[in-house]
């Protein structure tokens, strides 16, 4: 059996029960090491689950899944999944290839950013598309999301943003003459999420956002030293030693937000009288 396993958002206690059993019973078991980030390191895993651990990175999951698949026919392979296997990060294309190899394969949900995000205090029902925020470089300034924060906001839905992370990456020199030389690894923040979003918006102008939208920063969701900061775009984009390391993730408010979701969130706001004073104009539901 190919088990894919959540291993929840933060530490190494978040595995479930039912996941722990799988980890200690496989032959041979994997995390998926591209996508994400626990907030402890491998050892810490390792001694946790009493198991030696492999790190399988964006090549061997996408280029040599067959060393992943070997023998999990005849055996329990556990390939480990940060937050949820099927959540912002699914493995589709794995669980493809075991099925063209007729290995049985059995999910072991957690806890994702998905669901993990009500804890900013907006309801769940009311986010529509996710959308992800790569780093720009000075050629390639990728704006799909634009259009995807567009239709939410037509019908009055937030907007889960998820920003980049940079794990075991080649420069473009470094791929182009073959040499095997990895980038240090770099996480997006919040604040370089939010002024690439007015970047966006200065270039299309269509006001599918401003300067004065509202929205929540979100830090290391989950874990112990979970941080919200909520405020204007304009005022995100200087909050980063506020909501401190990585991982963070962004959301912006649509425009039917109840008065509910506007107290919670209005606890973590850099300015609640400029908090209030947006939603009361653009945000409250008539």
């Amino acid at each position: 059996m190919l088990y894919l396993v959540g291993l929840g958002l933060s530490d190494e206690t978040d595995i479930t029960v039912k996941g722990l059993e799988v980890v200690k019973r496989a032959s041979r078991v994997y995390l998926e090491a591209y996508t994400s980030i626990l907030l402890v390191n491998q050892e810490v895993l390792e001694s946790y689950y009493g198991r030696s651990i492999m790190i399988a990175d964006r090549e061997m999951v996408e280029s040599n899944s067959d060393e992943i698949l070997r023998d999990a026919d005849k055996e329990d392979v556990a390939f480990c999944v940060v937050g949820d296997p099927f959540g912002a990060t699914t493995h589709t294309d794995l669980v493809l290839r075991a099925r063209e190899l007729k290995i049985p394969v059995s999910t072991v949900p957690n806890a994702s950013i998905m669901s993990g995000i009500g804890a900013c205090g907006l309801q769940l029902y009311n986010f529509g598309q996710t959308v992800s925020m790569v780093f720009f470089t000075d050629t390639w300034k990728p704006a799909s999301f634009y259009d995807r924060i567009k239709e939410n906001r037509s019908i009055g839905l937030h907007t889960l943003v998820l920003v980049d992370i940079k794990v075991k990456e080649q420069s473009l020199e470094n791929m182009a003459r073959g040499r095997l030389i990895y980038e240090p690894p770099r996480y997006m923040t919040v604040g370089q999420c939010a002024s690439q979003m007015l970047e966006i918006e200065e270039e299309k102008q269509e006001g599918v956002y401003t300067k004065d939208s509202l929205a929540i920063g979100a830090a290391r969701v989950g874990g112990k030293t979970e941080k919200f900061v909520s405020g204007t775009l304009e005022e995100l984009c200087n909050q980063d030693e506020a909501l401190g390391p990585p991982l963070h993730s962004l959301v912006l408010l649509g425009k039917r937000t109840h008065e509910l979701e506007h107290d919670f969130a209005r606890e973590f706001a850099v300015d609640k009288e400029k908090w209030d004073r947006i939603w009361k104009a653009d945000y409250a539901q008539s």
